[in-house]
């Protein structure tokens, strides 16, 4: 039995969407997810940090959906900026199974449990959301949200999931770091950086909380295993 996490799939089976415009990064990069999902055994857990698909809706999606199916285990699904299929648990759920999708569950307002810990999480908020419009209303949401999931914990040690990275060079969110040291976060993995801003990322303990990168480019397309 073994946890595993990593984010930012960017999957685009039925549309045209590939990663691959972006460089050599991301060339061939489902064969090499493919491969890197392949360690995954029935009884691990998957946590799939955001951006997983870029379908437009969750018929678009079906085909990442099922394409993660098909590895064993069980995956968790954290929303992230680009996961415009997102809708309400109830209806993603209720889509799972109309289509038989087995595997797949979702972090959202909630928390899931492996072994004694307890798996929090949500979308987060970024720097680059400042120039939105509602950025205080959708921020005030995602400390909700957060919030709720680690008080679903009931006490059990946390390994947290945000899409946004919290901390970044030159850049935090208050915010979202004063819960995760307020709930003594053990772990917190987050996301959403390639390319040239993977050299700005934050790693390594603050504030008592760990913290780590696990964006797909990042980690090589292989997730990494959290513990056993």
């Amino acid at each position: 039995m073994a946890l595993y996490a990593i984010g930012d799939l960017h999957l685009s089976l039925s549309v045209n969407k590939s990663m691959e415009v972006f460089g050599a990064a991301w060339e061939n990069y489902v064969e090499r997810i493919q491969e890197g999902l392949s360690v995954l055994r029935p009884d691990d857990t998957l946590v799939l940090d955001g951006d997983t698909s870029w379908g437009m809706t969750m018929g678009q999606a079906e085909a990442d959906f099922r394409f993660l199916d098909a590895f064993p285990g069980r995956k968790l699904l954290v929303k992230g900026n680009h996961d415009y299929w997102w809708g309400t648990v109830s209806k993603m759920r209720r889509f799972f199974d109309e289509k038989g999708i087995r595997t797949l569950g979702f972090i959202h307002n909630n928390c899931a449990f492996y072994g004694d810990y307890a798996l929090c999480g949500t979308r987060g908020w970024f720097f680059e959301e400042d120039a939105k419009p509602h950025n205080e209303k959708m921020l005030n949401r995602e400390k909700l949200r957060l919030e709720a999931s680690l008080k679903a914990a009931g006490g059990r040690p946390i390994l947290c999931f945000l899409h946004y990275p919290p901390l970044y060079a030159g850049y935090e969110c208050p915010d979202i770091l004063r819960l995760l040291e307020q709930y003594k976060v053990e772990t917190c993995c987050y996301g959403h950086l390639h390319g040239h801003a993977i050299r700005r990322r934050v790693e390594g303990v603050r504030n008592g909380t760990a913290f780590s990168l696990i964006s797909a480019d990042y980690l090589g397309f292989a997730p990494v295993k959290l513990c056993d």
